[in-house]
């Protein structure tokens, strides 16, 4: 079985950074795009940030021009560094990769941010 494993969350004030990242218990071959999804309480999940075969990425556009992720798809790693926090960003980020059959999900890092 496959996990992935968040790491990097914590509490910040607001202007703060954090730096996630993401890492799989093992290799998954086939992975063409990973990303970072948060959820708010009382909210639905939304996706943060992704990152595609080919490098290119795409960003909700509350973070836009904050947030930048990478990645190595071949190691299974996916980070998300996060600059500029706003009290709005506090939720749990979940890590996702994907193939074309199957997403895999992290257990989620808490991210809060105080105003």
């Amino acid at each position: 079985q496959v996990q992935l494993v968040e790491s990097g969350g914590g509490s910040v004030q607001a202007g703060g950074s954090l730096r996630l990242s993401c890492a799989a218990s093992r290799i998954i071959f086939n992975i063409n795009v990973m990303g970072w999804y948060r959820q708010a309480p009382g909210k639905q999940r939304e996706l943060v940030a992704a990152i595609s075969s080919d490098g290119s990425t795409n960003y909700a556009d509350s973070v836009k021009g904050r947030f930048t992720i990478s990645g190595d798809k071949s190691k299974n790693t996916v980070y998300l560094q996060m600059n500029s926090l706003k009290p709005e960003d506090t939720a749990v980020y979940y890590c996702n990769q994907a193939t074309r059959w199957w997403h895999y999900w992290g257990q989620g890092t808490q991210v809060t941010v105080s105003s």
